[in-house]
């Protein structure tokens, strides 16, 4: 159904799954359901090394459900994101909805399925899904592990400024000189891009595919490389990955080895700036110049996530330029609002997340594991601290962004096997 809380749209859309049954023990073994996320679903299917690590010792079925206006699960195929009508159906709930339907009709249509025990598995905002699946549809799922998963960055559940205090400290513990740099450069890009010259100068020495012109692209410069700061903490694994780009071993070090000295000139620091950002966007060494208007993968489906920030998504940020190395900017619903209704027609509604999910106020749900890196930004709106015996917090101080997910490799710091130990194990109990 493409709306299953209403009876007036009853148009259907087809929605892609992927399904490995090869350690499945037939007649009730159990079902491992990825929530899926706001991406392509074989992506994260190929990212999730993790389920297919345990696959074999739980003889389980292995289920990755794409998000619904994500990937090739597009409601309205190509009209899908055409206007606000289109996207209208594009929510949480109908998501969730979506993967209740679904695994009754797995059960129903697969032999020896129907009293399998169902575990959803996710990450980041698949395992805010997983969660939240749990606690909306317990009949159906039996246990949840949501691994970095920041359901708490609503409101003022938490503070605003925690997720970029996170991103500084990588980079503080990553090198001596790294975050002043970092911290430094916002005002030597100021300076510079001040006069034409010295946007020039700022594009050539970014290798920019598109060259700056006045000061609104400066202040795009200025956020792509923020974003580019954020993911690399994000990603910041103990082995080369290729997650949201190709990246060596625990990239925000290799990055802060070009940024040693905070007290350059404007010119040189930038220049360093330049080899900093250029190991993660051309590791690889084929970009001929850099693009400003992108910051991760091609997987990911930037538009509709864009359109769920503008709605029910809504996750305050604000930086103070003191305890983080950003630029200070409060946190700005109007602004938002604004632009959201400029681009897509529609308001965000700021607190519906947490009527409808609960808040902080979960202690009545069972049987989910919440799994946090401590070098993971989104670790900020996590939960971090035991709820109940069975609403359980699962720290990995030395993990990025759900590392717990990721395939066994010999390089995984201790914190993570543990974790991934106990993970199973109360995945066993559920069971």
């Amino acid at each position: 159904q493409i709306d299953h809380f209403g009876f007036d749209e009853n148009l259907t859309f087809q929605q892609r799954y992927l399904i490995a049954d090869q350690h499945w023990k037939k007649d009730n073994g159990p079902i491992l359901f990825y929530t899926g996320n706001e991406g392509d679903i074989t992506w994260f299917c190929n990212n999730t090394g993790f389920m297919w690590d345990v696959a074999e010792e739980l003889n389980a079925m292995l289920v990755f459900a794409e998000h619904r206006y994500y990937g090739e699960s597009l409601p309205f195929g190509n009209e899908s994101f055409s206007d606000s009508k289109h996207l209208n159906y594009l929510t949480s709930e109908q998501a969730l909805a979506d993967f209740a339907v679904l695994i009754e009709y797995l059960k129903t249509n697969i032999a020896g399925a129907r009293n399998s025990p169902v575990i959803a598995i996710g990450g980041s905002y698949g395992g805010m899904l997983a969660a939240w699946f749990r606690m909306k549809y317990p009949h159906v799922v039996v246990g949840a592990l949501a691994a970095s998963a920041p359901i708490w960055q609503f409101g003022d559940l938490v503070p605003c400024g925690t997720y970029f205090s996170i991103v500084t400290n990588d980079f503080k513990k990553s090198g001596i000189g790294c975050s002043e740099s970092i911290r430094n450069s916002w005002n030597a890009i100021n300076n510079l891009s001040s006069t034409d010259t010295g946007l020039q100068w700022l594009s050539n020495t970014f290798h920019l595919c598109s060259p700056l012109k006045n000061l609104q692209d400066a202040a795009i410069l200025k956020n792509w490389l923020s974003e580019t700061w954020i993911n690399l903490a994000m990603v910041n694994y103990p082995y080369k990955a290729d997650f949201l780009q190709p990246l060596p071993a625990w990239p925000v070090q290799e990055v802060c080895k070009f940024l040693k000295d905070p007290s350059l000139s404007d010119k040189l620091l930038l220049q360093n700036v330049f080899q900093a950002v250029n190991l993660y966007y051309n590791y690889s060494g084929e970009a001929s110049c850099l693009d400003m208007y992108e910051t991760a993968t091609k997987n990911l489906g930037q538009l509709g996530w864009y359109y769920q920030a503008c709605t029910e998504m809504v996750m305050p940020m604000c930086t103070d330029g003191v305890n983080d190395m950003f630029e200070p900017q409060k946190w700005d619903f109007e602004a938002l609002s604004d632009e959201c209704y400029r681009l897509w027609g529609v308001r965000p509604r700021p607190s519906w997340i947490l009527s409808m999910y609960g808040g902080k106020n979960i202690s009545s749900h069972s049987n989910i594991v919440f799994s946090n890196g401590g070098l993971d930004p989104w670790s900020a709106g996590g939960v971090t601290q035991n709820i109940s015996d069975s609403l359980v917090a699962i720290m990995i101080p030395d993990g990025a962004h759900h590392l717990d997910l990721r395939s066994r490799n010999p390089l995984d710091p201790k914190s993570v096997q543990q974790a991934r130990d106990l993970e199973i194990c109360y995945m066993k109990q559920w069971i």
